[in-house]
């Protein structure tokens, strides 16, 4: 008989991390099943986290490792693979398959499908974790935190007193246009439209600003800097008037996207593919648990990902003791 996990965890950035050592800790079999060969997770292209509890200025890839050591040093398992797909055990015809037969008469198991392996679990934590939507213009992807960044409450701090600009026109860029005011000697908001689509309080908000200048009808041709951001190119789409706006930052707002594909029949998901999951990481579907950017949630943090993480070890726990 194939190994039964009591639970597998698929996704190794904070949210993966921090459960895989709450599960450690509570003597749970557990597997972290990563995609990429290093564990950390998107925190790993932040240059700096300077709002992580008891570790000030700490770079990305280092508290990334700091995670990874932990896990390891608590005797996590870890396998690289990509999930493909997640299925009730038996639901391709080799007969239900329950954790009974193991001799523990416990719940369904899940059966996991990789490109290089299936593994079977009595829970899974989903924390495969968002990625930021970006520009695609050149110097975005060579920049990225040197000046680049998707985040304004997590990078912000450094650009005190200094110029930024935020590209985008919803919640999202409004608040982190607001946020960088109060920091920032001067903020521009870049956007496409001639309205802004966010709500009308934090425009009203936005408006009161006085070091805010918003460009409407405007795209971003280019990043520009050496080895930091320096300026951005753009257009007036209205009127084709291009030109070089000096910055020291530039925040980009235009959206994240979960990495939930593939996974749209196994549990439910609100209208942007988050899978709608409370604090305690229960989904719609029994056994399943989704912590992280993952999951529908209104801060997404290094700290609330590794919060969620241990959430959901809890759920899991009660679930495998028939707690619910």
């Amino acid at each position: 008989m194939e190994q039964i996990y009591d639970l597998v965890i698929l996704g190794s950035g904070p949210a993966g991390l921090g459960a895989s050592i709450y599960a450690q800790r509570a003597e749970l079999k557990t597997l972290v099943i990563e995609k990429e060969m290093v564990s950390g997770g998107q925190v790993l292209t932040t240059y700096e986290v300077d709002n992580y509890a008891g570790l000030p200025g700490i770079n990305g890839f280092d508290l990334g490792m700091k995670f990874r050591e932990h896990a390891d040093r608590l005797g996590a398992e870890f396998a690289e693979d990509s999930i493909i797909g997640i299925q009730q055990a038996g639901e391709d015809g080799e007969g239900l398959l329950r954790a009974a037969e193991a001799g523990d008469g416990g719940p369904v198991l899940w059966k996991l499908n990789g490109e290089n392996g299936t593994y079977l679990a009595r829970t899974v934590i989903i924390a495969t974790g968002a990625r930021h939507r970006k520009l695609d213009v050149p110097g975005e992807e060579r920049l990225m935190g040197m000046g680049v960044s998707y985040c304004a409450t997590c990078d912000g701090a450094f650009f005190k007193k200094k110029t930024a600009a935020v590209v985008g026109g919803g919640d999202v860029a409004i608040e982190d246009a607001i946020f960088l005011a109060r920091i920032c000697e001067k903020v521009y908001l870049i956007h496409r439209r001639n309205e802004l689509r966010g709500a009308k309080s934090l425009q009203k908000k936005l408006m009161e600003m006085e070091n805010v200048e918003i460009l409407w009808d405007t795209v971003a041709d280019s990043i520009n800097g050496e080895n930091k951001v320096e300026s951005l190119s753009l257009t007036n789409k209205k009127t084709g008037e291009k030109r070089e706006l000096p910055v020291d930052g530039v925040f980009i707002a235009v959206g994240i996207s979960p990495n939930t594909e593939g996974l749209e029949d196994l549990v439910a998901m609100d209208g942007g593919h988050y899978i709608l999951a409370g604090e305690d990481g229960k989904t719609s579907r029994p056994g399943i648990f989704a912590a992280g950017d993952v999951r529908t949630k209104n801060l997404r943090q290094i700290v609330t990902a590794v919060a969620d993480g241990a959430n959901c070890v809890t759920s899991a726990e009660r679930y495998l003791n028939g707690q619910q």
